[in-house]
This record gives C-alpha cells, sequence and structure tokens, in this order.
C-alpha cells in the first residue's frame, strides 16, 4: 500500500462530474490497483476513489487514474508532503461470529426465501473495501447485495451504502439495489435504510434452518 499526503486537487471525469479544490489529502494507492482520496474527517469514507481495474500515470505534477470504462480521477499535486510503501501481506479477512456466518450460508442456500425467481451470483462477492455478503439477480435480473447482520444497526446500513456506491459504477451490474437482513434490526437503522431506498428484511433463523415456516417478515 502506497501512503502519500499532499496539497492537490481532484477532478472527477466520467458519467458524472466532481470537483475538490485544493487542500492536504492522503491518497491511497492499493496493491489492488484502487486509488481513494481522503481528508482528516469522515472515518474511513473517501471523499473520491476509483475502484479497480484501472491504471495510474504520473506526470508533471498531474497523476491520471483511468478506469477500464474510460472515467477518470484526475489528480493534481501541488506539494508532497509525505511519501511511503508498505507491503501488508494477505490479509486473512473478516470472521463473522458464528450466528452471522451460518445465516449467510442458510440464506445463500434458500435464496428463494427472499423472492420467487431469485438466483444467488456469488457469495462474499469481492470489492475494493470488503466483500458483499450475498450478491443476487431478483425475478427481475436486476442485481441486488445483500448485507446480513445478527443485530441491524446504522453502521450496517452504512456499509451496505457504500457497498451499493462501489457496485453501482459497474456497469456490468448497475443498477445493484440493496437488501438488508438482520435478525433484529434497530429503528434508527430502518428508518435509514428506507430512506436510502434500502428493504430491511427480519430473519428467523430457527425457520431457516428448517425448524419453523419459510416465511420472513419484509417490512
Amino acid at each position: 500500500m502506497r501512503l502519500v499526503i499532499a496539497r492537490c486537487s481532484v477532478d472527477y471525469v466520467g458519467r458524472l462530474t466532481a470537483h475538490l479544490p485544493m487542500a492536504t489529502r492522503l491518497i491511497l494507492i492499493k496493491a489492488d490497483g484502487s486509488v481513494s482520496i481522503h481528508a482528516d474527517d469522515r472515518a474511513y469514507k473517501p471523499l473520491n476513489w476509483m475502484n479497480p481495474p484501472c491504471t495510474l500515470k504520473e506526470s508533471d505534477g498531474t497523476w491520471t487514474v483511468t478506469h477500464k470504462n474510460g472515467e477518470q480521477l484526475v489528480i493534481t499535486v501541488e506539494e508532497i508532503l509525505h511519501d511511503s510503501t508498505h507491503e501488508l501481506g494477505v490479509d486473512p479477512g473478516l470472521r463473522k461470529d458464528g450466528v452471522e456466518a451460518h445465516l449467510q450460508e442458510l440464506l445463500a442456500e434458500r435464496i428463494e426465501v427472499l423472492g420467487k425467481g431469485w438466483t444467488l451470483i456469488r457469495r462474499e462477492y469481492p470489492t475494493a473495501i470488503g466483500p458483499v455478503d450475498l450478491l443476487c439477480r431478483d425475478h427481475t435480473g436486476a442485481c441486488v447485495a445483500v448485507e446480513i447482520k445478527r443485530r441491524g444497526e446504522i453502521d450496517g446500513v452504512e456499509q451496505l451504502t457504500r457497498y451499493l456506491e462501489l457496485l453501482n459504477r459497474d456497469p456490468l451490474l448497475a443498477p445493484v439495489r440493496g437488501v438488508f437482513a438482520a435478525q433484529e434490526i434497530k429503528p434508527q437503522a430502518r428508518v435509514l435504510a428506507e430512506d436510502r431506498g434500502i428493504t430491511c428484511v427480519t430473519l428467523d433463523y430457527d425457520a431457516l434452518r428448517g425448524r419453523e415456516d419459510d416465511s420472513l417478515r419484509l417490512f
């Protein structure tokens, strides 16, 4: 991973355009080719980014990150304050608790409980910021990203929102909608999810294991 702290401005050129004026920011360049721009706030969420596969060209104070679909992130560098590269090695990945991991496994095996005609594309679908629990297609063939939690809280909705932002940049997948699935969903999380167009599903662990009726409660 390469860490660069620089005074820079950033322009995103593609289906949408966005401009970040000159300021001191952190630029992360990861081994997977992704490039993200961070400020000293907003927690972990970048100001702008480019997902792999993309290429980075540095020339005369201008860094141009080009995605395979032609969209570009143009970084104008006024001054570099820090530039270092670190080898992080292979990450073992996030280990979910037993119930959450088993919910994912059960729902993947019985994806039709989310809707008639639904099919599973992949479990742990990889993105630049982590794997989506389940990536599916609904009965219309549209892609759906499913985030599974034992207890659904606001941070889970934020996590799914970030996944959706990334997935919807991929023209082979877009449009992608979200489903937030949990055994229990906090009221504040439900309000936030619904405001963002994300469907909430309450999972019955025993029903998924075949102990009771198969139906789920959708709200």
